[in-house]
């Protein structure tokens, strides 16, 4: 057992990679890369550059790049697409012309698989933060969720690692320590929505002329990925799968996710519910080439 009562065992577990965060045969790319996490933060910050952020570098994505590269799954393949733009160590700061045009899930899943390279215990987890709005909505969004032997398990926002762009944002704490209240993750969200009357409107993602997806089953999708991530599936965000109407389900399922989670009961809920679990083949609702089947490695 470590200090805060976990067991190694699941420390274990999440030192090391899943097959969504192996570098594969790019690995050797990891070389002589730091140990501390704001540091690894930094760098996949410098690597990536989020769909909605043009605006910010003063840059227009290339429409090719900004349909396709988030449909990435691997690490392995995010990392090709970086070394062919620019082929200079994983250090070197991109410019956003050469940059892999991604999401959150993107940013993190990086940051995620640079830490458990360095042996540090990292997982993704899938909620919703207020810190990209001032007026109170929680947008989804994915973190990452690493080990820290004096404290425990901390949230950190890699996406945030660059104070020039984070300026942008009304962001007042450090990315490498953001509190659980500014980001829920999905099972708290539900419980707030379910148990404390938090208006479920103002969970979800807001599309510039789109309709906003909000609301109790959409946090009931992030709670399916929120538990695959805990089992580490790291899907798309938009692989969807376990579709139902049974939203009790996810009372039930929603403590499990939340605060202090117990591991064996995570890869015990996900191994035996035939809904929650991941299946071999998922249907991806991509967001512009369209909805399709996808068999997964």
């Amino acid at each position: 057992m470590t200090p805060f009562g976990r067991p190694v065992v699941s420390l274990s577990f999440y030192a090391t990679q899943s097959v969504f965060s192996d570098p594969g045969d790019t690995a050797p790319r990891y070389a002589g890369l730091p140990r501390d996490p704001a540091r690894l933060a930094r760098i996949v910050r410098d690597l990536m550059i989020h769909r909605v952020e043009g605006e910010l570098f003063g840059h227009i994505h290339p429409t090719d790049r900004l349909y396709q590269d988030a449909e990435t799954r691997y690490i392995d393949d995010i990392l090709r697409i970086i070394v062919e733009r620019n082929d200079a160590p994983l250090t070197v700061r991109r410019e956003p012309g050469d940059r892999f045009v991604g999401i959150c899930r993107d940013f993190t899943l990086l940051h995620v698989s640079l830490l458990r390279h360095v042996g540090i215990p990292a997982r993704l987890r899938s909620g919703f933060a207020d810190y990209f709005s001032s007026t109170g909505f929680h947008d989804d969004h994915v973190v990452t969720e690493y080990w820290d032997e004096k404290r425990g398990w901390l949230l950190a926002d890699a996406q945030l690692a660059d104070p020039g762009i984070t300026a942008n944002w009304p962001v007042d704490f450090d990315p490498m320590d953001v509190a659980r209240s500014r980001f829920l993750v999905a099972g708290e969200a539900w419980r707030a929505i379910r148990e404390g009357g938090a208006d479920e409107t103002e969970f979800g993602l807001r599309l510039p002329g789109e309709e906003p997806f909000v609301g109790e089953r959409f946090v009931a999708g992030n709670i399916r990925l929120d538990l695959a991530a805990l089992n580490k599936v790291e899907t798309l965000l938009w692989d969807v799968w376990g579709e139902e109407e049974e939203l009790e389900r996810y009372d039930r399922v929603a403590p499990l996710v939340s605060g202090e989670v117990s591991f064996e009961a995570v890869r015990k809920v996900f191994a035996e519910d035939d809904v929650l679990r991941t299946p071999s083949t998922v249907t991806c609702y991509a967001p512009f080439v369209g909805t399709h089947l996808v068999t997964l490695r």
